[in-house]
């Protein structure tokens, strides 16, 4: 615990702006206040990225609309717990923001469907704050495929070229989590900066279109990028009974295949957006084929944090290690100004 508490903890994915923005604008400082802020700090998070995904229901025509909801809301809360938390839009606001002993947000796009092929709104998002992209979830979008499109083998189109250009151009980082295997190898050809995986694991320890293979960890750690494990269950085994041992395994193989200065953490946590979100109805939840209210005990949501590091000491690994792994090589990507 002591560790935890003295690393600088960052998190590369949480879902929460989703619940944040479908409240009434009037409570969204005051929810964030109440409901995330504590989890966050009991957790020991100092950097958490927030992205931006757009759910089915405001597609296609207003995607565009909620992507600047969310954005906005993103602002607000910053505003109005300025005590507590910094909304960081340029590089080097993540160091100034924890150095106040604030928690760093940062806002990320996870696919581009407000995007469309109009890349100059890029521009415009990353005038607002936006500081990571991805160019797809599961599915095909304008600029290219992502990983449950697989069996196409589509790379980049021409759009999704044209952006991977534009967002290194304007020092916004390219996120390739969800992005289907042959795009992903294709935006590492393509990148002359650092590449990162929000939220993905090994494929080498669990076969499933989501993780990375050795091949593509490897690929994006020559970027000097970032690859930061999913605590999702069903990415991380096939076992009935999760733990947060096969989520220590993820993080040691990464070690090993791309060195310890290109493994970090990007939880994916998701229960409490499926426990609002999501009616009785509509249970069990499965994506992907995935049963996707498996959770890997205690990481249901940000306070359980700690009990990574614990994993992480258990196996031996070094505190230097593990400091990066918790968040040094994250905020080093996050707040490159190459």
């Amino acid at each position: 615990m002591d560790l935890h508490r003295d690393a600088v903890v960052a998190d590369a994915h949480n879902d929460l702006l989703m619940l944040v923005a479908r409240r009434p604008k009037e409570v969204w400082s005051a929810y964030f206040r109440e409901r995330w802020i504590p989890q966050l700090r009991d957790g020991g998070i100092d950097v958490q990225v927030l992205p931006v995904f757009i759910d089915s229901e405001f597609l296609p025509e207003g995607a565009l609309r909620e992507t600047l909801r969310m954005i906005e809301a993103a602002h607000r809360i910053a505003e109005a717990n300025a005590d507590e938390v910094a909304l960081c839009t340029a590089p080097g606001d993540i160091e100034a923001a924890t150095g106040a002993g604030k928690i760093a947000l940062v806002l990320a796009l996870e696919g581009c469907p407000q995007i469309d092929t109009d890349l100059e709104l890029l521009q415009t998002l990353q005038r607002l704050g936006v500081r990571m992209v991805s160019f797809t979830h599961f599915g095909r979008s304008a600029l290219g495929d992502g990983s449950g499109e697989d069996a196409t083998g589509s790379r980049l189109t021409h759009a999704g070229v044209e952006a991977v250009r534009l967002l290194e151009e304007l020092g916004v980082l390219i996120d390739v989590s969800h992005v289907g295997r042959a795009g992903t190898e294709h935006i590492l050809e393509l990148a002359t900066r650092p590449v990162v995986a929000s939220h993905s694991s090994a494929f080498a320890l669990r076969e499933h279109h989501r993780n990375l293979t050795d091949e593509q960890l490897r690929a994006i750690a020559a970027t000097g990028g970032v690859i930061c494990v999913n605590f999702f269950a069903g990415f991380l085994t096939t076992a009935e009974k999760p733990t947060v041992d096969h989520l220590a395994d993820h993080v040691l193989h990464i070690l090993d295949v791309a060195g310890e200065d290109h493994v970090g953490l990007g939880s994916d946590f998701v229960a409490e957006v499926f426990g609002e979100k999501i009616p009785a109805c509509d249970r069990p939840v499965v994506i992907q084929g995935l049963d996707a209210e498996l959770y890997v005990p205690g990481l249901e949501g940000p306070a359980g944090m700690p009990l990574v590091t614990d994993a992480l000491l258990a196996r031996g690994l070094p505190e230097a290690t593990i400091r990066k792994v918790l968040g040094q090589n994250l905020v080093r990507v996050l707040s490159s100004k190459e």
